[in-house]
């Protein structure tokens, strides 16, 4: 890796970091300083989040700023319905392989262990469980497509 990061080095490392059990992150490469933190969840369902706090020269990296992130999409209206988030950023997948049946479709029976997809990050392949009981009612994030942390992946109508 060389000395300047691109925003999108810095996303890859977030999403290994949201992908593990480490809580902390500092990087340290030539008169580059990145720590990542993960923030406290604001509910026990919220997945955690990383604050990325870059301090560096500006004529010595390559690290554009932080775009606001734009809600991927509207939040279910019906109030039995749960939005069922990606954990981590990276390719989301409907089937385990190209071809193959997708793990769920609409009217599915989900419970908290069953797998609703996968997420590639960096050529890791990473299961996607439902988290939660219920019937899929609406597929929201498209077949191998780039998601956001926290973007709808699933809506589930709970039981």
């Amino acid at each position: 890796m060389s000395e300047k990061l691109t925003h999108s080095d810095i996303e890859e490392i977030m999403a290994l970091i949201d992908g593990s059990s480490f809580d902390q992150l500092s990087l340290e490469m030539g008169d580059l300083k990145l720590s990542l933190r993960r923030t406290a969840p604001q509910s026990q369902a919220a997945a955690p989040a990383m604050e990325p706090v870059v301090t560096a020269p500006a004529a010595s990296t390559n690290v554009p700023p932080a775009q606001p992130a734009l809600p991927a999409t509207e939040p279910a209206t019906n109030a039995n319905l749960i939005d069922v988030p990606s954990p981590m950023l990276g390719t989301f997948y409907k089937a385990g392989k190209p071809g193959a049946e997708p793990f769920v479709t609409i009217g599915s029976k989900v419970n908290p262990d069953t797998v609703i997809g996968i997420i590639e990050v960096m050529k890791l392949m990473n299961s996607v469980p439902a988290g939660i009981s219920g019937t899929v009612a609406e597929l929201v994030a498209p077949d191998g497509e780039l998601v956001e942390h926290g973007q709808v992946l699933i809506r589930v109508q709970q039981d």
